[in-house]
């Protein structure tokens, strides 16, 4: 046996021994999951590796849930729950909280005068512009600037974020274990009484990260374009960090109403993974997340995306490195074969060895990175498989288009190899592995996926559907799919006088953090 198979051979025995221990039984024995009658979930591992525990609270709404006119909403709101509570952030609540009030009727004032279609007096709207600003000073005379994280920073909190996008919102961070009952005292009173505090500096913040993110960024504006040219209907169509217009536009009031309305119990998981006892933790998440008031599950209905049947391209011409991006519709998450797509993923993508490195990259030497991925730009409702490239110096997207359309006609016309598929099955398991190695990871899964199924256990059992996918599978799913009317086509080629440059990232990268 070469030295090579006798390290395969290692990685298996050593994969079969952790598999043991990462189990559905075995970690039942340790979840404790408990809905609270306010429709609030709330699952605790406990984990006594270190005498630190991390959190993952999942609120079941994104951009697509932004309503329209007002896109940017859900990201916007992100921001705002780290500005504090009316008990955290303000030297006077009650004051504040009129300066706010007065902050807000300024401003309907001035925007009601401002998006006149005719007659707009322009000597007025200056004069209801300065009110408002006028207003804002006011309040802020009232702000703890960054009270909230300081106070979790002085109990030794560390990675404190939050992201939003198409299908979720989330906030995480690591405690040490003994501040348990204060981040439940906090994380729940940001929910129960957020304060829209500064919202027209953050604003300002998310305005920023918009022209940083994509108007100067020609990947960031080719996604954004890719995506309204692949969904019509659909909400995906819409940007997660917002339209222009409507960030100049929406206000804390209409903030406000998009919490109330999402931000409700019942649409709510919150997962804790460490060294915390359920028997001690929960009595304690009852008495604090069980102060948020009950709420119907609000209406997610979205318009379905209908067929598409005739390819779409978007081409912009820029001073920036070429890329090639190209998408298939495909069903969502709950689909009979999920799996099967995360098969083609693995095979497409994973690693030196996957078809889209080895052919792209390695063999012909005409991209510096490929690969094929699901989940752009949500996973949520139906969404694209998308393949992507960066042609390499002297190539050309069309070259790359080429050499990934040749792999997947291989996919189309061949059975995968019995090693390919072997390989594909154990990484689904190492992943899994993988995933669960931190505190952070674990809470992290077990939130999305109580979210999504229903039920934590699912996650296990994605690695037992991927067991199941055969060869068959792999190539009825590709011929269903990957067909020319169901492409929608993104591309960026080099030009002189094209946008400004900018640095690249992959295509994956969607949707707004903190």
């Amino acid at each position: 046996m070469t030295h090579r198979a006798l390290k395969a051979a290692a990685f298996l025995l050593l994969l079969s021994a952790l598999a043991v221990a990462q189990d559905v039984a075995s970690f039942e024995k340790r979840i404790t999951v408990k809905k609270l009658p306010n429709g609030l979930t709330i699952l605790i591992c406990q984990r006594p590796e270190a005498p630190v525990f991390s959190f993952f609270t999942l609120v079941d709404a994104g951009s697509t849930q932004d309503p329209m006119g007002k896109t940017g909403l859900a990201h916007m709101f992100e921001h705002m729950a780290f500005k504090g509570t009316d008990k955290i952030g303000t030297t006077n609540y009650v004051a504040e909280n009129a300066a706010l009030a007065k902050v807000e009727a300024a401003y309907a004032a001035y925007i009601r005068e401002r998006d006149k279609q005719v007659g707009r007096d322009e000597r007025k709207l200056k004069q209801l512009e300065k009110a408002w600003k006028d207003a804002i000073a006011e309040a802020d005379k009232y702000v703890k600037p960054n009270e909230f994280g300081k106070l979790i920073e002085q109990n030794g909190g560390e990675d404190m974020n939050a992201f939003t996008n198409y299908d979720e919102t989330a906030y995480h961070y690591s405690l040490p274990e003994n501040r348990l009952e204060l981040w439940a005292y906090l994380e729940s009173e940001r929910f129960l009484h957020p304060v829209m505090r500064e919202f027209y500096k953050e604003r300002n913040v998310v305005i920023e990260e918009r022209r940083l993110r994509t108007d100067s960024n020609p990947i960031g504006r080719l996604l954004e374009q890719f995506d309204a040219a692949a969904f019509e209907a659909h909400p995906y169509h819409r940007p997660t960090v917002g339209w222009m217009s409507d960030l100049n536009s929406f206000s804390a009031t209409d903030a406000q109403k998009f919490f109330d309305t999402y931000y409700v119990p019942s649409n709510m998981v919150v997962a804790v993974a460490g060294d915390v006892k359920p028997a001690k933790a929960l009595p304690l998440l009852e008495k604090y997340f069980g102060r948020l008031p009950t709420h119907l599950q609000p209406d997610e209905t979205a318009t379905d995306e209908p067929p598409q049947n005739s390819e779409r391209r978007v081409v912009l011409k820029e001073r920036a490195q070429p890329l090639y991006l190209e998408g298939y519709h495909r069903p969502d998450y709950k689909a009979k074969d999920d799996a099967v797509y995360d098969a083609i993923t693995d095979l497409m993508s994973e690693g030196r060895t996957s078809r889209l490195y080895r052919s792209l990259v390695r063999d012909k030497k005409i991209a510096s990175f490929s690969a094929g991925f699901s989940g752009l730009p949500g996973i949520k409702y139906p969404h694209l498989f998308a393949f992507y490239a960066f042609p390499l110096p002297g190539h050309t997207t069309q070259e790359v288009a080429d050499a990934i359309h040749a792999e997947i006609d291989r996919l189309k016309k061949e059975d995968i190899t019995d090693d390919e598929l072997k390989m594909i099955k154990t990484r689904a398991k190492a992943n899994l592995i993988r995933g669960l190695a931190d505190n952070h990871g674990l809470a992290t899964q077990l939130a999305t996926y109580q979210t999504r199924y229903g039920d934590w256990r699912e996650l296990f059992r994605t690695v037992d559907r991927i067991d199941k996918v055969t060869k068959a599978d792999i190539r009825r799913v590709s011929n269903e799919i990957f067909v020319d009317t169901n492409r929608t086509v993104g591309v960026i080629e080099t030009s002189p006088g094209g946008g400004k440059q900018s640095a690249t990232e992959p295509p994956a990268g969607q949707g707004g953090a903190q």
